[in-house]
């Protein structure tokens, strides 16, 4: 109780460090606000630049030559290998991210075919990834018409008949990069400032020569480091839920379908993550300079590797599995999980587990080497 304490009250002293900067207040206000609002009107989405290894499920009901040879024409590096499914697995494929694209090929489809029968196949969307979604089914599409066309040429030169692609949105139906835009943007500025702020915090004690003052205090390093989490953290989390309701959901007039809630809970966790990070950072640099050049060096790769700008799946098979020690991987998965997609706890834990999980080993690394640069300092 008496660690709690203090804990707490060294808290409120960072608090207000942080509340009488006055530049520091008008960064985080403009990183809620006027940046969020500036990266409405860019797309965010994942998926810049040339699609490669989307993911594609598909519930084959017809068993046909025609049916293996569409399934067969969804060829790499566009596609990774088609998997079978049923068709009560597609909501819950997409909702954890199992893949992007779900075709059905209902019963009978080769036969109707062949009497020049009007069919209608499924194709179900993860379009939370919209500039992906957008890519790839213009591509299924040509892959259909192909496969299609090849099979009536050889069977039926009459070339009546044939498939046509209706894509329905359930979600962002006109495709507006101003409804994942401002998302993206703010979850960006949340990365950013909750490193810059828990290790500037940091690096001022240490210059102005009061962590030596806090040393001889009843205080550990643990103690130190999780004040400077928790009043940071509050800090950012207050605006982060501000920004959500008043400039994305009430200026910008983004719909959002989830659990505020969820994604606040979510979003506490990934604060003490990437907090823990910049401690590690703070505690490397010897100065504001240092720091500000190991942020860079830092900060740059987890933006671009975490799914944000490029899709984790264009990216070298090796910093794939480099990105699942990012929190911001996670967090991404699980923010457009909640907000796109209506999920729930029962399919978002395994994300909240591993930002928790990453965020105690960041945590574990800086105390220790936290503690190293206190005993050779002393």
């Amino acid at each position: 109780m008496d660690r709690m304490t203090r804990i707490f009250w060294l808290g409120t002293k960072e608090l207000r460090a942080v509340l009488s900067d006055v530049s520091l207040v008008v960064m985080i206000i403009m990183a809620f606000t006027l940046m969020v609002v500036a990266g409405g009107g860019e797309d965010h989405s994942p998926g810049g630049g040339g699609t490669t290894n989307m993911t594609i499920a598909i519930v084959d009901e017809d068993n046909s030559a025609l049916s293996r040879a569409i399934a067969a024409g969804f060829l790499a590096p566009d596609f990774l290998p088609p998997t079978y499914i049923s068709a009560d697995e597609i909501g819950a494929g997409l909702d954890n991210g199992a893949f992007m694209f779900a075709l059905s090929l209902p019963a009978g489809f080769e036969a109707d075919l062949r009497r020049g029968r009007l069919t209608e196949l499924l194709l179900t969307i993860d379009a939370t990834r919209a500039a992906i979604v957008s890519d790839g089914a213009t591509m299924i599409a040509l892959v259909l018409e192909t496969e299609v066309a090849r099979f009536l040429t050889r069977t039926d030169p009459s070339e009546e008949g044939g498939a046509t692609l209706v894509t329905r949105l359930a979600f962002n139906p006109t495709g507006d990069a101003s409804w994942t835009g401002p998302i993206s943007a703010l979850l960006d500025n949340l990365s950013m400032l909750t490193i810059l702020l828990t290790g500037a915090a940091l690096i001022r004690e240490r210059e102005r020569g009061t962590i030596e003052h806090l040393m001889v205090m009843p205080l550990t390093s643990f103690d130190i480091a999780l004040a400077k989490i928790w009043a940071n953290g509050l800090i950012l989390i207050a605006a982060f839920a501000m920004s959500l309701v008043f400039v994305v959901q009430g200026a910008m007039a983004v719909p959002l379908v989830g659990s505020v809630p969820l994604l606040l809970v979510g979003t506490g966790l990934f604060i003490f993550a990437t907090a823990a990070i910049g401690i590690m950072l703070a505690t490397l640099a010897r100065s504001m300079a240092q720091f500000a050049m190991l942020f860079m060096l830092t900060y740059l790769p987890i933006m671009q590797l975490s799914g944000g700008v490029s899709p984790v799946e264009n990216q070298p098979e090796l910093l794939q599995h480099v990105t699942w020690l990012l929190p911001s991987r996670h967090y991404l998965d699980f923010a457009n999980s909640v907000l796109f997609r209506a999920a729930g706890f029962d399919v978002v834990w395994p994300q909240v587990l591993t930002i928790a999980g990453l965020g105690t080993v960041f945590l574990s690394i800086s105390l220790v080497l936290f503690r190293r640069s206190i005993e050779s300092s002393g």
